[in-house]
């Protein structure tokens, strides 16, 4: 039995590791008004990558790969800024205001130009027959472009917003002027002067908030002083004051906790929703990754393949040459052998092609800037690990590995979330439905003094601002008002309208969540089948590798005796080299298919050495 050991590198992947930086607001009573910062993204590479470096070449193992990805991959770094995003969502729905919602779109790895079964090859590697293989071009095969996937249950069309929302920060409002005005009277009886000339100097502040019950409160201090030429006013000049609490309490439509707070309780399944993005873009970006770097792998093999292909066809050539020289061959033995070296080095060359294509594929992947960067650029990478196929596979019950997906998958969760959100907005749509009934509750202060003109005038009127305001304090001259006030919609159309539709969407993100789950359950079943036949395929050609090589060997011993003529030989090196590259390839796509089940049930990023931290 083989006994391999897997070096696993734990990650700590902080949410604002390498992620965006916030630059605080200025402290004290200007840091409402003063804007927080976001320092510029960084495109350096993280250390590691100069660290690992040896002299131009990059000497690789899958778990740097991964901690180089997750340090400097860009989807990643894009998806870290979501999670304060996110926070800002709780921050403005904590104010009152309506959330402006969050993406729901990750990237994905490209493809890569596959294993040494690449689809850039318009045949096979080898030929039972001489032939060679022929290079297609990458960007026609799309294995460049990062897929996108969108994880939104809701679509394009967002839910309505529902009942109004009170503000929940509280508004200070103030305003001081100062008026000029002369007028033309045209009764001077009525000020005793023909041009009536009035200064007045107005000074107000109010106070709004808005409570989670629906209730909003105004409380207002109001002053205006008047000085003019009349002679017939009983109090000139003369400062009027009042002071006005105002309660409106709807009593229908936005009433209550429940409903008045649904913002903040969606802005915080946003955050948590933010975070699941971010595990679900980790997943696949080392998802990705490991299948990169397993068909570098494999490529790198092969193309080891192909070297030894090439060496044994220029052996065979030699040996020809030596034996037509000596009459002992054939010419035309010697041209098949020509032949053969021509076509193997033409698979050589596409071998190292693909392996270059793809190493600047990964390379993409791990760097912050790519080719950019004359250091990356330049740098070959030598894969160190290699493509181990334990002798047995641990038993996996279908049942315990759907549970895992179940409890693991970060897209199943967050699709759960979102099936809450929408019922969450759907409250909101349902209480637009309502008439709107407000209890209205009114209590103010009324005060006046200044000079008086009049002899018997009333003393209590008899003084300054001083006076005004032992007014309001004794509640001289009080106000109170309480009533009702509807607004009643005889139709409510649009109200109806915007609640079936929600109710309707919400009904669709369930069956999207259920779709989601399906196809969970379908990844992990065709996962585990992918495992099982590429174990039985490493196996199966293991298997006939051994016999090709016993073969060859045999007929070279045929050919040395002079019983076998060499396009028998070639024949069967061919058949040993097709049976390498396929070696090869079933050793790749057990790789990747391992991974693809770590993927399916969701448990590739500890499988994997990477650890994120609960916040």
């Amino acid at each position: 039995m083989k006994h391999w050991l897997v070096l696993i590198l734990t990650i700590a992947v902080h949410a604002q590791d390498r992620g965006p930086r916030i630059e605080a607001a200025a402290p004290g009573i200007f840091r409402p008004y003063s804007p927080e910062n976001v320092a510029l993204p960084s495109f350096e590479n993280s250390p590691r990558f100069h660290d690992l470096l040896r002299g131009g070449t990059l000497p690789l193992s899958l778990s740097d790969a991964i901690s180089l990805a997750i340090e400097n991959n860009l989807d990643v770094q894009l998806e870290r800024y979501a999670i304060p995003l996110a926070r800002t969502e709780s921050r403005r729905a904590k104010g009152g205001g309506l959330p402006r919602g969050i993406l729901f779109t990750l990237a994905q790895p490209p493809a890569g130009v596959g294993g040494p079964q690449s689809p850039l090859l318009t045949q096979a590697a080898t030929q039972s027959t001489p032939g060679t293989t022929v290079a297609s071009n990458a960007l026609e095969l799309g294995v460049l472009g990062e897929p996108q996937v969108n994880l939104s249950m809701l679509g394009t069309i967002a839910l309505s917003a529902g009942s109004p929302l009170p503000a929940f920060d509280p508004l200070l409002a103030a305003n001081y002027s100062w008026t000029h005005q002369t007028t033309d009277e045209v009764v001077p009886i009525s000020t005793g002067v023909p041009v009536l000339k009035s200064n007045v100097t107005t000074g107000n502040v109010g106070v709004n908030q808005g409570f989670s019950t629906g209730a909003n409160v105004n409380l207002s201090f109001n002053n205006t002083e008047t000085n003019s030429n009349a002679t017939t006013f009983v109090v000139n000049p003369y400062i009027t004051s009042d002071v006005a609490l105002t309660l409106t309490q709807p009593l229908l439509r936005g009433f209550g906790r429940r409903v008045n707070r649904r913002f903040i309780r969606i802005a915080a399944g946003e955050e948590k929703i933010s975070s699941l993005l971010f595990r679900q873009q980790l997943i696949e970006v080392v998802y990705g990754v490991v299948r990169l770097y397993t068909d570098l792998v494999a490529l790198a093999e092969d193309v080891k393949v192909k070297e030894e292909t090439l060496a044994f066809a220029q052996k065979l050539l030699e040996d020809n040459e030596a034996q037509v020289e000596e009459g002992t061959l054939a010419p035309l033995e010697l041209s098949r052998a020509r032949a053969q070296v021509s076509a193997s080095r033409q698979d050589l060359i596409n071998s190292r092609g693909l392996l270059a294509e793809q190493e600047a594929i990964l390379k993409n992947v791990l760097t912050r800037r790519g080719a950019e960067d004359a250091e990356v650029r330049n740098a070959r990478i030598i894969p160190t690990d290699s493509l181990p196929v334990p002798d047995a596979e641990p038993p996996q019950p279908i049942e315990q590995l759907l549970a895992g997906a179940y409890k693991l998958r970060p897209d199943l969760q967050q699709a759960g979330i979102q099936v809450e959100i929408s019922r969450e907005s759907l409250e909101g749509s349902r209480n637009n439905l309502r008439p709107d009934l407000d209890l209205v509750g009114a209590a103010q202060n009324n005060a006046l003094a200044g000079q008086p003109l009049v002899i018997g005038a009333p003393a209590g009127f008899s003084g300054g601002y001083g006076t005004v305001l032992d007014q309001l304090a004794t509640r001289k001259n009080p106000t109170y008002a309480i009533g009702f006030q509807l607004n009643l919609p005889l139709r409510n159309r649009i109200a109806r309208a915007d609640a079936v539709r929600d109710e309707l969407q919400v009904r669709q993100t369930q069956i999207r969540e259920r779709q989601l789950r399906n196809q969970a359950q379908l990844e992990v079943q065709d996962a585990l089948i992918a495992l099982e036949r590429a174990r039985a395929s490493y196996e199966a050609a293991a298997e006939t590798r051994k016999l090709q090589e016993q073969s060859l060997a045999l007929e070279q011993t045929r050919y040395n005796e002079g019983v076998s003529t060499t396009f028998f030989v070639i024949q069967y090196q061919s058949y040993v080299a097709q049976a390498r590259s396929a070696e090869v390839a079933a050793q790749s796509a057990y790789a990747k298919a391992k991974a693809a089940l770590q993927r399916a049930v969701g448990s590739i990023l500890e499988d994997r050495g990477v650890q994120i931290p609960t916040p």
